[in-house]
């Protein structure tokens, strides 16, 4: 059963980061609002980072928790088709965590190169380029890591020999880099969020879904069909995902219009913002409810997952409270990142449960 996922989730909630020592003029700074904040608040939070310890500044450039978006569509999946079929393996399970792992890594590796090159980053301590001063460096160990994804990819289709599940992984991916390498970068365009959506929910969730295709010599191929369980499933997992990138950008809304990078908290801006994180997050539960009255996901699933609600308004409340102070808000993705996590988990554990005659 797919409970390695779930046991390995509450790793990434755990306490999110060193906390930076604020001195009474950093925090006489935090509470100006944004239209007046200096030139170094307006790096992205650059004037908080230079208070940071290097142990803060490295915890922040590995992004830990962020790996919940590698851990939670694979979990998810292979719940799927454990919950359709009782098929899971245990083998191409961790095999393909260590790819997602791997893919993910290059992601960010390569968002930092890209971003180091067009400014967007300058100022930007955390930043993997600014850590190891090599330019080259991380963009190696991004193409390197991105080679040994692959490589665990390619094996899992051996095993699964499923198409479908070699075909929307690679779509995931290149949403990836259309996202933010040259020449595309429709991240600058305002897109990063329908691309994270794509990614992480429809076509990652169900190409794991996939990854548990089986071939028997004796009774043949047993192709998984697509159900409204993934496809459900895939939906709440891609809004969860788009919620994290989406706060990402509240604290870096001056540093990225310096350099021409129409994130959309620069074009509606922070109060607009913070109104969409709230219709975003009522969406989730909305949806939730609506794929539990049409049976698209067992009772088990509707229950965990409606007891992340409180995880959820406190994601509401804090970035309304919050979403003007840019030392502040930088914490408003790492609580999403909590919610993707734990909503993740439910909707895994519903899944077996379900599967195992409790509450299908």
């Amino acid at each position: 059963m797919p409970l390695a996922g779930i046991a390995l989730a509450p790793l990434l909630v755990s306490p999110l980061a060193p906390s930076p020592r604020r001195s009474s003029v950093a925090t006489a700074a935090a509470r100006k609002p944004r239209a007046r904040c200096s030139a170094t608040a307006a790096s992205g939070g650059a004037g908080e980072a230079g208070e940071l310890s290097r142990a803060a500044l490295l915890w922040r450039a590995a992004k830990l928790p962020i790996y919940s978006v590698a851990l939670v569509p694979l979990t998810v999946g292979s719940a799927s088709a454990y919950h359709h079929a009782g098929l899971f393996f245990t083998k191409r399970y961790f095999v393909l965590l260590t790819a997602a792992v791997l893919v993910i890594t290059w992601l960010n590796l390569s968002n930092d190169v890209y971003d180091s090159d067009t400014g967007a980053d300058k100022n930007k301590k955390e930043s993997v380029v600014s850590i190891t001063g090599s330019r080259a460096m991380t963009q190696n160990a991004a193409n390197i890591s991105l080679f040994l994804g692959f490589a665990g990819l390619f094996w899992a289709f051996a095993e699964a020999k499923d198409i479908r599940f070699i075909l929307l992984v690679m779509c995931a991916i290149f949403c990836g880099y259309v996202y933010q390498c040259p020449p595309f970068r429709l991240s600058y365009q305002g897109l990063g969020e329908p691309l994270c959506f794509a990614a992480f929910g429809p076509l990652a969730t169900t190409a794991f879904y996939f990854s548990n295709s089986s071939i028997n010599i004796s009774s043949g191929t047993t192709l998984l069909p697509l159900t409204k369980t993934v496809i459900a499933s895939s939906i709440l997992v891609g809004l969860t995902t788009t919620m994290i990138l989406f706060c990402s950008h509240f604290h870096q809304i001056d540093g990225d219009l310096a350099v021409g990078k129409m994130s959309p908290l620069v074009r509606i801006g922070t109060q607009a913002g913070s109104r969409i994180v709230s219709i975003g997050i009522l969406t989730l539960y909305v949806l939730l409810a609506a794929f539990g009255i049409c049976r698209s996901l067992p009772p088990a699933c509707i229950v965990l997952c409606a007891l992340t609600l409180p995880m959820g308004k406190l994601v509401v409340d804090y970035v309304l409270k919050n979403h003007e102070d840019n030392t502040k808000i930088f914490m408003a993705k790492y609580y999403c990142v909590r919610l993707h996590a734990l909503f993740g988990m439910a909707l895994a554990s519903g899944l077996v449960l379900a599967r195992n005659g409790i509450l299908a």
